[in-house]
């Protein structure tokens, strides 16, 4: 990023600071994960209880995991603002609204059939677009099920495209599915290897960026955001190599992870297409939020170094609050429920 914007591109370092902390229990359940919890292959994690699966990784894919079941509240309605920034800094916003239950890092209960969480998000556009999925906890055994909406179709259809690299709904091929929250889904079409941990200088305690008295057009710039309100701290992260498997496709051929190690959430990402050359560049602005207690990526930003244009996403400086009290019950995500509130 300096080398490609020489001339507007800063990061201003402060004290390091790990206030970072989850609820008595998700801590607790995690010391036993230690001892309990297995990963076999990639996509089957067995033993795990609402805590944080392997505390203590010895694979690539289980920092991975730790991020992919971290405890974010039982329920969440999240309005989530995104943009597609052009090399000129102009920019398209697209609204979102997001209704999610988790079911494995749920203080109410464990895992329910198999299900990881439910998630559905509604495009308040004039598409009005929905996605609805079912993130299944054993990929190996039962795939992720998706349903897709829009008005082409009329209807709530089967979509088994979402997933992998094919493009998000809202994102103009700037992000992949497996890109949203910098990491989902199945892992089964990379080799994950492990590298250690590393101090490295991420984007953290970012409230700065995240103050609602800021607008968008504050933030997003042309080349990249307004690095005067990035905020970045040294950190200890876990750093995870994905190389695709022959025979595997994947638009990006090779990927690093760099996890906090103290929220167990993905920070950055390096992206590589097949060449071997650096393409998509995550980059998520940790915020830790008290009351919860959890800790997220707010904003999250995808860098196109090839195209120029990035993808601005979790942005919520004019979005409606997000509602941890929401509840929900698995039924309220049923296909056939969720095709009777469209019509």
């Amino acid at each position: 990023m300096f080398k490609k914007f020489p001339d507007s591109y800063k990061m201003h370092v402060y004290k390091s600071y790990r206030g970072t902390f989850f609820p008595t229990q998700i801590e607790e359940e995690t010391k036993k994960n230690a001892t309990r919890a297995t990963l076999v292959g990639t996509d089957s994690m067995q033993g795990a209880e609402i805590g944080f699966p392997f505390p203590i990784p010895t694979s690539g894919a289980e920092p991975i995991w730790n991020h992919k079941t971290k405890y974010r509240g039982d329920a969440v309605v999240r309005y989530n603002d995104q943009a597609i920034v052009k090399t000129d800094g102009t920019f398209k916003l697209t609204q979102v609204v997001e209704d999610v239950l988790f079911t494995y890092a749920n203080l109410s209960g464990g895992t329910e059939d198999g299900v990881l969480l439910y998630y559905l998000q509604t495009d308040l556009g004039s598409s009005g677009t929905r996605t609805l999925v079912h993130e299944t906890a054993d990929q190996a055994k039962d795939k992720r099920n998706a349903w897709l909406y829009n008005k082409g179709f009329g209807r709530l259809k089967r979509a088994p495209n979402v997933g992998y690299d094919n493009p998000s709904q809202t994102s103009d091929g700037e992000q992949f599915n497996d890109q949203v929250d910098m990491i989902n889904g199945a892992l089964d079409r990379y080799n994950w290897k492990l590298l250690g941990k590393r101090e490295m200088y991420v984007a953290h305690n970012s409230g700065k960026i995240n103050s609602p008295l800021l607008k968008y057009k504050d933030i997003l710039k042309a080349g990249h955001i307004d690095q005067d309100l990035a905020r970045y701290e040294l950190q200890r992260v876990w750093v995870v190599e994905a190389t695709l498997k022959d025979g595997q496709r994947h638009k990006l051929a090779k990927r690093v992870f760099y996890i906090n190690e103290d929220a167990w959430s993905t920070q950055q990402v390096d992206g590589y297409d097949g060449r071997g050359e650096l393409w998509k560049f995550q980059e998520g602005h940790m915020v830790t939020t008290p009351m919860i207690p959890t800790a997220s990526a707010v904003p999250e930003i995808i860098y196109d170094l090839q195209s120029g244009r990035y993808f601005a996403t979790a942005m919520v400086n004019e979005a409606k609050l997000t509602d941890f009290s929401a509840e929900f019950k698995p039924k309220y995500f049923k296909p056939a429920n969720v095709a009777k509130r469209i019509k």
